[in-house]
């Protein structure tokens, strides 16, 4: 297995981890009433600013999961995969990481910065693929 495919299924279990991060307090929130109800109507409670914030990061790590996807794909399967295009995968990856807490905590503007760096390290394995 090449190393972005590694961290690609690294970045699938932190997705998933930041499903949990969301859904406990989204739960507690909310209340398990609404969360196991089909949603038909907007729920009696608001959550948590932080609750929101977690769940608005995850939204975020699934769309940038999207492009980074095709990243290793095209890496992958161009059979272009070089210690650039890993070391990038490793700065999306950490990149990521740094973007639960920096959301979470309206950490500003490092927020920003950090998903800038694993917007352009997908992007720079997108581009070395193709030169």
């Amino acid at each position: 297995m090449t190393p972005e495919l590694t961290v690609l299924a690294l970045a699938a279990l932190l997705q998933a981890l930041q499903f949990v991060l969301y859904a406990v307090p989204a739960n507690r929130d909310l209340g398990p009433g609404y969360t196991m109800s089909a949603r038909d109507r907007p729920p009696s409670r608001e959550m948590s600013p932080l609750t929101g914030r977690l769940g608005r990061a995850m939204d975020n790590h699934f769309e940038g999961l999207i492009l980074f996807t095709i990243a290793v794909l095209v890496v992958t399967l161009g059979g272009q995969s070089t210690g650039f295009t890993a070391t990038c995968a490793w700065v999306y990856l950490a990149a990521r990481a740094a973007y639960i807490p920096a959301y979470a905590f309206d950490m500003r503007p490092g927020r920003s910065l950090v998903w800038a760096l694993g917007f352009f390290a997908t992007l720079f394995m997108i581009l070395a693929a193709l030169l």
